[in-house]
């Protein structure tokens, strides 16, 4: 059953999240972004440049294109890495991960013939071959070209929502040029053919979900007063086929100032039920009950827990301490309850799951008899296997198989149907490993990427930096054996730190074959801001205590510098999104750190980023900049803390056009402000590709490729 959850919320902030339960923009991405508003600081000279579509600023961002594609892509190096890149992304060799759906396993697939993609499917024995036969179900490549869709304008997938048993009708998200805002089309599976007259959304924030074949759930732009201030839907309706849907009923109004507001129905055979969710903020949402009468029932839970419910059971993801009658569940916990004893009233929860000191809940997934969660105990990951007994508690064993070093992952293959999970575990040298495991029996190996890089002589550790207030922060070191502890190694520092989310050990070819392969140091910074031990990490750097994710990752650089690995001119740091915010702070405020930065789809303007696309939704991370938050928002706010006078390190800011969850305004506007003090700072936005940067392999390939030859350039 979908759920909106903070975990999909804070992702995608960064990496973006299953198109059918959210979409992250402020407007349609055919729209220029509406970039001056009535309190714009009159002093700011660089405000026109949050026009996305402005003739003249794209004038400027072309210019600045050129010259970076003229001092960094000019190289026969660049050429050279751009294309193993590209191999490395187009390869057949990857492992394509798949999804159950009704007697098939469906998977996305991008490769140099395909560009834009193959949604396709296969059976479970043709899946265990090394080269299983594919049945293609939608070829986007054929579609726009069919649609004869412009370049930038071609439709790229954004996820399938297929209606339950049958399986018969999916709802099919496409998003143009790699906007967060996307259209839903009605599709037959059986046929393959996109169904004429069927369900459609236009493009806009939302999506549809199915309460049956003949209804679904719409949270969309209806129209005028429709949507939040942090630009997502604010109505959901039930719409019935064959009707506009403009008298659509109304199911539910959420307030102006409300984040997100969605519904969903749950089709499992002896479960049906339909939910409202109702998010007013990060970290606070209310899951509202629909009745068959259409009242709605609020689950009287902490807005602070994520919830959820899955056949008879209800989980609560506890990210504050929670006091009920007699007992008090700690933070970070676990909670389980029969769905429909709590709301008759009961509220003995079963605890599966408390944290200590070192182990955090990463997540879970349910089979048909167990539930199965995934810890992090000092970002290393375990698997516990719980079935239910009856009244008598719970039953629990590791599950056997993960290694102790690396991340593993599990999710249900079918939890209606059986106690099959897939698993994958990967580390930084190791090929990530796709597993099938019956819970009780030894894991069957399905698949094996192959080895991009040459990881021979490599080796990789555990360290801790101690941050300005005494907190132990974990990191991971990338080396060869035989470094030389010197201080002279090219060395890659790389952090998010934010929204709860947890940066773990996992093989990226990328990484491997642009900088471990050519003789640099990888290091992953686990700063408090993330989720790598619980909500307690996370909330030690929120709001006026952002600065602390900030001292932990300069921590970390200076434990490096006392390990010998590198040094100030030797080091570089890259990050994205909020890890943008995180290397726009590196810059300002500690610039005699690091010899190099690349500063991804970053937010700058802290002053103005609640005004711009989705930022108001992500005022429970940063604070509010319109109230006293200003206050402490202002020391973190890298475009107000340039000073004319100070050395910075060499910048490369990268950014996309068709960005509509964080505004391209901002690297623009950082990047004019220090280009006007001299600074050494160059430039690229690729014209499409949402937040992640690109939308397809060769864009992935070109901006992964400036970006690590830029840092060799400079820390060598």
């Amino acid at each position: 059953m979908p759920k909106l959850s903070h975990v999909c919320l804070a992702v995608g902030l960064a990496l973006g999240c299953a198109p059918s339960l959210v979409a992250f923009a402020a407007t349609p991405a055919s729209k220029p972004a509406p970039a001056m508003s009535n309190d714009a600081t009159p002093a700011d000279p660089y405000l026109w440049l949050e026009g996305v579509e402005d003739p003249k600023a794209l004038e400027w961002v072309r210019e600045r294109n050129a010259k970076a594609e003229a001092e960094i892509a000019g190289t026969p190096e660049f050429q050279k890495l751009e294309a193993d890149l590209r191999a490395i992304l187009d390869s057949t060799d990857r492992i394509p991960g798949v999804t159950k759906i009704g007697d098939y396993y469906y998977n996305f697939w991008r490769d140099k013939t395909n560009p834009r993609g193959l949604w396709r499917r296969t059976t479970l024995d043709e899946y265990r071959k090394p080269a299983p036969k594919w049945e293609t179900v939608i070829d986007l490549d054929a579609l726009n070209a069919a649609e004869g869709r412009a370049e930038n304008e071609k439709w790229v997938w954004h996820g399938a929502e297929c209606l339950k048993p049958k399986y018969e009708r999916c709802l099919i998200a496409l998003s143009r040029g790699g906007a967060d805002a996307d259209v839903t089309r009605e599709f037959d599976l059986e046929t393959k053919t996109w169904v004429e007259d069927g369900f459609f959304r236009p493009e806009a924030k939302g999506g549809l979900q199915w309460v049956d074949r003949d209804t679904v759930y719409v949270y969309t732009d209806f129209g005028d007063g429709s949507l939040t201030s942090s630009g997502y839907p604010r109505v959901v309706k039930e719409w019935k086929r064959g009707t506009p849907m403009a008298s659509a009923k109304v199911v539910y109004e959420g307030k102006p100032t409300d984040m997100y507001i969605a519904a969903y129905h749950d089709l499992t055979p002896g479960y049906e039920r339909s939910f409202v969710s109702r998010t007013l903020a990060f970290y606070n949402d209310e899951l509202y009950l629909r009745g068959k009468d259409g009242k709605l029932v609020k689950l009287d839970v902490p807005n602070t827990a994520n919830k959820s419910v899955h056949n008879q059971w209800l989980t609560l993801e506890l990210r504050e301490a929670w006091k009920l009658k007699d007992r008090e569940y700690a933070a970070g916990s676990l909670l389980v309850i029969d769905f429909d004893k709590f709301m008759a009233g009961n509220r003995e929860f079963d605890v599966v799951f408390t944290p200590d000191e070192h182990t955090s809940l990463s997540a879970f997934t349910w089979t048909k008899q167990h539930l199965v969660i995934t810890l992090l105990s000092d970002v290393k990951s375990k698997i516990r296997v719980l079935t239910p007994l009856g009244e008598g508690g719970w039953k629990q064993s590791l599950l056997d198989g993960v290694p102790a070093v690396g991340t593993t992952s599990v999710s249900a293959v079918d939890p209606d149907g059986n106690d099959l999970l897939w698993m994958t575990t990967t580390d930084y040298l190791t090929p990530t490993t796709l597993l099938l495991v019956d819970v009780g029996q030894t894991p069957e190996k399905l698949k094996s990427m192959p080895a991009f890089f040459d990881a021979e002589g490599l080796v990789t550790e555990q360290q801790f930096a101690t941050s300005k207030d005494g907190t132990k922060v974990p990191y991971f070191i990338v080396r060869r054996k035989d470094l030389a502890f010197d201080s002279k190694a090219p060395t890659l520092l790389y952090g998010y730190g934010g929204f709860e989310v947890s940066l773990t050990p996992g093989y990226s070819a990328t990484v491997g074959r642009a900088w471990l392969q050519q003789g640099g140091v990888y290091v992953l910074a686990n700063i408090r801001g993330g989720g790598e031990y619980g909500p307690r990490w996370h909330q030690a750097a929120l709001k006026a205590n952002r600065h602390k994710a900030y001292e932990d990752f300069a921590a970390v650089a200076e434990d490096l510098f006392a390990r010998k690995i590198t040094s100030p001119k030797h080091l570089g740091a890259q990050g994205g999104s909020n890890g943008g915010l995180l290397m726009g702070n590196m810059i300002v405020q500690y610039p005699q750190l690091f010899g190099a930065v690349v500063c991804q789809v970053p937010l700058l303007d802290m002053k103005r980023y609640s005004k711009l696309l989705a930022g108001a939704s992500w005022m429970a991370e940063y604070g509010d900049p319109d109230t006293k938050d200003w206050e402490f928002i202002q020391h973190f706010s890298p475009y107000h803390l340039l000073k004319d006078d100070a050395k910075y390190p060499p910048v490369l800011f990268t950014t996309s056009t068709r960005d509509d969850r964080v505004h391209p305004g901002h690297a623009r506007k950082m990047m004019a402000k220090m280009e006007a003090m001299n600074a050494d700072v160059r430039y690229y936005e690729n014209i499409e590709g949402g937040h992640g940067g690109a939308s397809n392999n060769q864009q992935a390939a070109h901006m992964a490729a400036l970006a690590y030859t830029f840092l060799w350039q400079k820390l060598k």
